[in-house]
């Protein structure tokens, strides 16, 4: 098993339940997250979203959280199948017992024919973490159906002094075994909670240079935008806001990505962009296949 595909098992298999309750409750912050950079404004959006397609695809499910919520706003006669490379058995253990949900342990590189079409398909938060994610995003694009929608996010190429600092911290802890790795990112963890619970908001000019646009931020924001990711969210506990920081360290793979770059992959795979978005933390392009 590669760094990557262990830096995941391990983080799956030690944390079957993060971030599970938080992605199923309506309003919540990570919710929000979701449907807001894929254009729904809320639960009522996804769910009309997807009230015609009746073969959804969950690709790098993890823990099983998003295949959940898409369960959740599904037709009830769709069938949601979730795939990913070493936590399928995670997934299908946080869902058993739910109707019509399936899940297999499958690489986004390999044969994935036997799969059949889907009618939407969810990559997000994964493609970056494999070996070439075009060639992943192309593999997916074939298992589409006539008219069907694949939604991705990836990294984008962010700040200088952010990127330089992400792969400063990587290389220093990607050799390490979970609990090493981990005691870092709580390190990292308790210096976001402290710019957090500080309050302090600054108003700071442009500064092209460093890629930091004009405005008012919290220092924590401030300090994530632009030279450090140092997560925090108050609905969860310090420890999963420390395996969240883990996911962006530890792993090797963690390729960033422009919209042209993007974009140049949904023209490769004949998919018309229906919606795209570009934020501090990644690309988000929802496209369909052209009957």
């Amino acid at each position: 098993m590669n760094q990557t595909a262990k830096s995941f098992s391990d983080k799956w298999h030690r944390n079957r339940d993060l971030a599970f309750s938080e992605t199923l409750r309506e309003g919540s912050e990570i919710q929000q997250w979701i449907l807001k950079r894929n254009g729904w404004n809320g639960p009522e959006d996804l769910h009309a979203h997807l009230s015609e397609r009746r073969r959804l695809l969950d690709a790098g499910c993890g823990n099983g959280r998003v295949t959940a919520l898409l369960r959740q706003h599904a037709h009830s006669e769709a069938t949601v199948t979730g795939i990913d490379l070493t936590a399928a058995d995670v997934a299908r253990e946080n869902l058993a017992g739910t109707e019509r949900t399936e899940f297999f342990t499958r690489d986004l590189l390999g044969d994935l024919a036997d799969q059949g079409r889907f009618d939407f398909i969810y990559c997000q938060e994964v493609l970056h973490h494999t070996a070439d994610a075009r060639r992943a995003f192309l593999n997916l694009s074939g298992l589409l159906a006539p008219g069907g929608e694949l939604a991705i996010y990836v990294y984008r190429v962010k700040a200088a002094a952010r990127e330089f600092t992400d792969d400063f911290v990587r290389e220093a802890i990607s050799a390490m075994p979970y609990e090493e790795a981990m005691a870092v990112c709580r390190q990292i963890t308790a210096l976001g909670k402290a710019l957090h619970d500080s309050g302090q908001v600054v108003r700071v000019p442009e500064v092209p240079v460093l890629g930091i646009s004009a405005g008012e931020y919290p220092v924590q924001r401030l300090l994530y935008h632009f030279f450090l990711k140092c997560f925090w969210n108050d609905a969860l506990s310090f420890e999963d806001n420390a395996v969240i920081n883990y996911d962006w360290f530890h792993p090797q793979l963690a390729t960033r990505h422009t919209m042209p770059e993007v974009l140049g992959w949904f023209q490769e795979a004949g998919l018309r962009v229906e919606h795209r978005l570009e934020d501090e933390y990644g690309i988000t392009v929802r496209g369909t296949a052209v009957v």
